[in-house]
Order: structure tokens, then sequence, then C-alpha cells
């Protein structure tokens, strides 16, 4: 009876008496690992331990998943490195004969932003979104007629927000099956068919390394605009004046099956250099998640073991109390 009126004396007089809980003394940065439904009241003696191992267990569990999809994430970059190294050939040797010219002044802009379908890969798709927006904006006017092609479910998602009107054509879910070259060209033409345009502007991240890649604009002019410019004399194309066209085609339907070469070998790279850049940047995304919860899992295992050594002495100091009691 004795201990059982100190006991429910003690439980009166906890909250006025009893010290702040272990997590309420935690730094105001560090993010809480309890919910709150599971938060101790101010007062309690010590905070459960099966709430502690319960978040240790979860994090446990994320760390397992941040590692895998980390693993998964190397093995994939190798295989898409390579080729997106070997398709770099492809579009290069048009930049020396027709020009990179994002300057051109034309009416009709059409910017194509290649993005990914998953997140979980940093900061590559908002890079993309806020690149094509500067372009947008830097081609607008009274006379002007900006478009977005969006290639891929995130760039959608942010774009369409305050850029619904601007967006002509999506295309999602390219990348569930290994690309080729034949499967991109089939949707080059069918951009080429379905946007009126004047000069398309591929918005892409180009890789450079794991921890790192550069946002690239790739410029593709129309057949008529490029007749335009060599016959202007602007000097702003490459060598196409240097060559001579034999054969019985003309000049504008060379140029017309150049374009659409042209877009096709850019668009492939550009697919490729994408999604090179979003495994590189979920490797290492994935590499910090896994390290951040060790260091969490670091600190609830401090936490359990300090809550579990106050249980145990909480225990002894009452069977001491209660046999001292006894004795007296």
């Amino acid at each position: 009876m004795a201990m059982a009126a100190l006991r429910r004396e003690g439980r009166r007089f906890a909250p006025l008496l009893s010290p702040r809980p272990i997590a309420a003394a935690a730094p105001r940065s560090s993010p809480s690992f309890l919910s709150p439904e599971e938060d101790v009241p101010f007062g309690a003696r010590s905070i459960s331990t099966q709430v502690v191992r319960n978040r240790m267990k979860s994090v446990k569990n994320i760390q397992k998943i941040t590692k895998a999809m980390k693993m998964v994430a190397a093995s994939k970059l190798r295989a898409i490195q390579i080729r997106a190294e070997n398709s770099r050939g492809l579009w290069q040797p048009f930049i020396a004969l027709l020009g990179d010219t994002p300057s051109i002044d034309v009416k009709k802009n059409v910017i194509v932003t290649v993005s990914s379908d998953k997140g979980l890969c940093g900061g590559i798709n908002s890079t993309s979104v806020r690149l094509s927006k500067g372009l947008l904006k830097l081609n607008s006017g009274p006379d002007k007629e900006p478009k977005y092609v969006v290639v891929g479910e995130k760039a959608k998602v942010q774009l369409i927000r305050d850029s619904r009107k601007h967006i002509h054509l999506t295309i999602s879910e390219l990348t569930k099956i290994p690309l080729n070259y034949t499967q991109v060209s089939v949707l080059a033409d069918d951009i080429i068919k379905n946007v009126e345009f004047d000069a398309l502007k591929i918005v892409f991240n180009k890789f450079h390394s794991v921890v790192s890649f550069i946002p690239t604009v790739s410029t593709v002019l129309s057949p008529e605009v490029v007749e335009r410019e060599v016959e202007s004399g602007s000097g702003k194309l490459g060598e196409l004046d240097s060559y001579e066209i034999e054969g019985g085609s003309t000049r504008g339907e060379t140029l017309q099956n150049l374009a659409e070469f042209q877009f096709s070998c850019v668009m492939f790279n550009a697919v490729l250099e994408n999604a090179c850049s979003e495994m590189g940047a979920r490797m290492s995304a994935m590499d910090s998640s896994s390290r951040n919860a060790g260091e969490v899992l670091d600190r609830l295992t401090l936490t359990y073991n300090r809550t579990r050594q106050a249980a145990i002495t909480t225990e002894l100091t009452e069977i001491i109390s209660g046999a001292s009691a006894l004795e007296g």
C-alpha cells in the first residue's frame, strides 16, 4: 500500500518536479524523430523505448531502400554513359555545317524541354524548367509565338502551373523501354509534323560527372530560316555555302532533310544525356540520404540507450525505496 501511494503521489507531482524529457532538449534545427501524436508531454520521466524502437526500425528500412536505389542507379549509369558519349558524335558535325545560333530572332520559337518521369534525382528537372522559362521570357513579344513541347512528366507538372497556355505537346513515359535511335527519330518526326516552328530549342542536362551536369540548349532552325540566312549572307551559319548540292534534289529539299536529321540526332543525344544526368543525380541523392539516415540512427540509438538506462534506474530506485520503507 505504501508503494502504491508513493507511485500515486509521484504521478500527481511529476508535472511540477520532473525535468523536460530528453527529446525536448534537442536543438530546434534538428528534426524530431517523434511524430506529434507520439510526443512525450512535459513532465514525463522517460520516453517509451517502444516508440524509439519503432523509429529505429523505420529509419533502418528507409536506409535499406536508399542504398538499393543507389546501387540500381549506379548500374544503369554505367550502361547509359557509354551510349551518351557515343551519341555526341552524331550532332556535332551539324554545328560546323549549319552552326548553332540560339540568339537568332524568329517568330515561332518552340522550346523542347527534356526531363525525367521520376523524381528523387536532385534538381535536374528544376534546372531544365528554369532555363525553359527564361527562354520563353526572352522570346516573348507582341509578334512572337513561343511554345513548349515537354518531354517527361516532371517538367510537365512544373510548367503546367503557370504556363499551361504555352504547352502545345507533352510526351511522357519515354524511358520505360530501352531507347534507340529509331524510336527517338519517330518521336522527332511527330514533333516536326504537329508543331509549326522557325526554331527548335532543345533544353536538356549534359552529363559531366556523377555529381555535375551542365544545362544545355541546342538550336535547330527550320529549312526556310536556314535558306533565308544563307541568302542574306549574315554569316551566322556555318560552312553551308562552301558545299555544292549534287543530284536532282533542290536546296530546299536538301535543307528539309538536313533539318529533320539534325533534330532527330540532337533529340537522341539530349534524351541519353538527360537520362545519364538523372542516374548520376539520383545516385548522389540516395548516397546523401543513406548517410543522413545513418546519422539519425546513431542519435536514436543513443536516445534508446539513455531511455532504457533511465527506466532501469527508476525501477531500482523504487525497489530500494520500498524495501527501506518496509524495514523502517
